[in-house]
């Protein structure tokens, strides 16, 4: 199943960006939404930040305002970022939820939001020919500042038959 549309937290925003591969979102994705919260934790980074000088510019970025996080969601004490992107994907049937963090992503599995991980979107990038080396990009996000569990690692180049 193709996706299209997605709602990106910061965090793979941030290492993507760092990481020099965050051209790859618009390569796969049509719709590449940010919700308000996750556009200010980026652009907190500063000047110096490599994520939060590209992603103003960033043209295929689509900031977008967020729904008012229902109480299912606040349950969870995730953070804004988090919050605002689960909220956005379940008011936007059919999108993913791009996030790594492990307690957003169990509240996503609770609601039934799809998600996908950085480490994901490499696969995909793969499977597509966009890249030729998911080890060599998963380097490169550690590099950016990802942390990635060996046994995540080691699933991630399997099913990038690598």
């Amino acid at each position: 199943m193709k996706i299209d549309r997605i709602v990106v937290n910061a965090s793979p925003l941030i290492v993507l960006f760092k990481a020099g591969l965050s051209d790859l979102l618009p390569q796969l994705f049509t719709d590449i939404m940010v919700p308000g919260a996750v556009w200010s934790e980026v652009l907190a980074g500063g000047a110096a930040d490599a994520a939060a000088r590209a992603v103003p510019t960033a043209a295929w970025l689509k900031q977008v305002d967020a729904p008012a996080v229902p109480p299912i969601v606040t349950a969870w004490d995730l953070g804004a970022g988090e919050s605002e992107v689960l909220s956005l994907a379940l008011d936007n049937p059919g999108a993913r939820a791009v996030i790594d963090d492990a307690a957003a992503r169990s509240c996503a599995a609770t609601l039934r939001v799809p998600v996908l991980g950085t480490g994901g979107i490499l696969v995909l990038a793969k499977r597509r020919g966009l890249i030729d080396s998911v080890t060599a990009s998963i380097d490169e996000l550690r590099k950016a500042g990802l942390w990635l569990s060996e046994h995540i690692t080691d699933m991630l180049i399997k099913l990038a038959d690598e």
